[in-house]
C-alpha cells in the first residue's frame, strides 16, 4: 500500500492549490501520486441523460465506465469508506496518495492556512500534523513551508512520508 499524506485547512485555504503544485514536482523525482477528496455530500459526478447516468437511476449500486483513456467508477454507499480501503482498492499503482481533507485521520497531515482569509488555523488538527504550509507561522513547534516553497516542501515529503515506505 502507498503512503498517504492528509492536506487540511479551513475552506479556501490554499489545498488544492497546494496539491496542483505537489504533483508535478514529485513526478519529475519519479513519483507516481494519487489524490482522494473527502466530501460531505452527495457526489454528482454523472452527466443527466447518459448512459451511466440512467444506469444509476434505474438503481443500480455501482455503476463502472471504462475506456482506453481511463476508467471512471460511481458507488453508492451508506457510510464513509475508510482512507485505507480506498487506498488499498484503488491506488496499488502509485507510490503516494494525497487526501484533501479527512482532518479527523490518524494518518500524516500537513495543514494549509493563509491569514488573509482566517484569524486563526484549525483548532485541533491532530497529533498526527507533521507541518504547516502558511503565509505566517502559526504553530512554532511545527516544520513550516511559505506557499511558494514547493521544492523544500517536495524534498520533505520524500524524506519523511515516501522514503520509508521505499
Amino acid at each position: 500500500m502507498p503512503p498517504v499524506l492528509a492536506f487540511i485547512g479551513k475552506p479556501g485555504c490554499g489545498k488544492t492549490t497546494l496539491i496542483e503544485k505537489l504533483i508535478p514536482a514529485l513526478a519529475r523525482h519519479g513519483v507516481r501520486t494519487g489524490t482522494i477528496k473527502h466530501h460531505h455530500g452527495p457526489i454528482e459526478m454523472d452527466t443527466p441523460g447518459k448512459d451511466t447516468w440512467r444506469h444509476m437511476q434505474a438503481g443500480a449500486r455501482a455503476v463502472l465506465i471504462s475506456s482506453p483513456a481511463g476508467i471512471g467508477f460511481i458507488q453508492k454507499t451508506t457510510k464513509d469508506t475508510p482512507v485505507k480501503s480506498l487506498v488499498r482498492s484503488y491506488f496499488d499503482h502509485v507510490d503516494l496518495v494525497f487526501l484533501e481533507g479527512y482532518k479527523q485521520e490518524k494518518l500524516p497531515k500537513i495543514e494549509v492556512f493563509r491569514s488573509t482569509l482566517y484569524e486563526t488555523p484549525l483548532e485541533d488538527p491532530g497529533e498526527t500534523l507533521i507541518a504547516v504550509v502558511s503565509d505566517v507561522r502559526i504553530r512554532p513547534a511545527c516544520v513550516w513551508f511559505k506557499p511558494d516553497d514547493t521544492e523544500p516542501l517536495v524534498s520533505f515529503i520524500l524524506e519523511k512520508i515516501v522514503a520509508p515506505h521505499d
